[in-house]
């Protein structure tokens, strides 16, 4: 099992900055990627951003040159850093980790942290 827990979010005028951070903890052996997803109100949850094990990152066309995703390993911590905020990326905002061992794929989540962006 994976623990995540997020934390960072809240409130923020348009064109202003929040970071986020996601602690994972437990059997983190074998993740092979960590990411953020977002949900607003009546719509899916989206990939945001991700990192893969080797540094790899993968973008939402929507946040590219805004946002950006970064790990500590020391720390089990993946980090999102969002600027030039937009009321449009009002959302909770779920960390995740995913796991593929041979062809099993799990897909562990964080409870959620709420990004509200004013205009």
């Amino acid at each position: 099992q994976v623990e995540l827990v997020e934390s960072g979010g809240g409130l923020v005028q348009a064109g202003g900055s929040l970071r986020l951070s996601c602690a994972a903890s437990g059997s983190i052996f074998s993740i092979n990627a960590m990411g953020w997803y977002r949900q607003a109100p009546g719509k899916q949850r989206e990939l945001v951003a991700a990192i893969t094990s080797g540094g790899s990152t993968h973008y939402a066309d929507s946040v590219k040159g805004r946002f950006t995703i970064s790990r500590d390993n020391a720390k089990n911590t993946v980090y999102l850093q969002m600027n030039s905020l937009k009321p449009e990326d009002t959302a909770v905002y779920y960390c995740n980790a995913h796991r593929r061992i041979l062809i099993v794929d799990t897909d562990y989540w964080g409870q959620g942290t709420q990004v509200t962006v004013s205009s």
